[in-house]
């Protein structure tokens, strides 16, 4: 299936709508001193095999952000990028010229934040600035719906107690 980019908008694309999630991250894009949060991950990344480019490095730490406000886990992170137009431009990917990042390198980022203390001082740090601008962050969640075919022995389970259950009402019910 061909890839289309966004300078050429077909179909649909000419039509869309801001959404709820697209203002939301309009605004955190604003509000959010990318450069800075940035120059305190960077002296870390530059050491040993994680060598990030600068636009690399914030493309990855607005993924870290996205998964804290959207409660996404890393595969999730993954999964969302490719399906919501409004992160990937966020994030700044064009999948006509790179790939989202995998989950791998999503954990790996995530896990790099967290050996060198810095998750707790990001999020500060953004939670103060919304503050001083005078906005609140309210966490939300994105939820992934599945049908799963339940073991059958469930099934089971649930019969037997339905019978038991059954049988306990029709012996309280016989007067003695």
């Amino acid at each position: 299936m061909k890839q289309m980019t966004r300078a050429a908008p077909m179909g649909f694309e000419r039509h869309r709508t801001s959404t709820h999630r697209a203002q939301f991250l309009a605004q955190m894009h604003q509000v959010v001193p990318w450069a800075t949060l940035c120059a305190m991950i960077e002296p870390r990344c530059r050491k040993g095999s994680t060598k990030l480019s600068t636009v690399r490095l914030e493309q990855m730490l607005r993924i870290y952000c996205l998964q804290h406000w959207f409660s996404l886990p890393d595969a999730a992170a993954e999964q969302a990028l490719y399906d919501s137009v409004a992160m990937r431009e966020f994030v700044g990917i064009d999948l006509g010229r790179e790939p989202v990042p995998d989950v791998n390198t999503i954990g790996r980022f995530r896990l790099l934040l967290a050996h060198h203390g810095l998750r707790r001082q990001i999020l500060a740090a953004v939670s103060q600035l919304l503050r001083a601008a005078g906005l609140k962050l309210s966490i939300g969640m994105i939820l992934d719906p599945r049908i799963v075919s339940a073991p059958r022995w469930i099934g089971v389970k649930t019969i037997c107690v339905n019978r038991s259950a059954r049988q306990m009402n029709t012996s309280e019910a016989t007067p003695s």
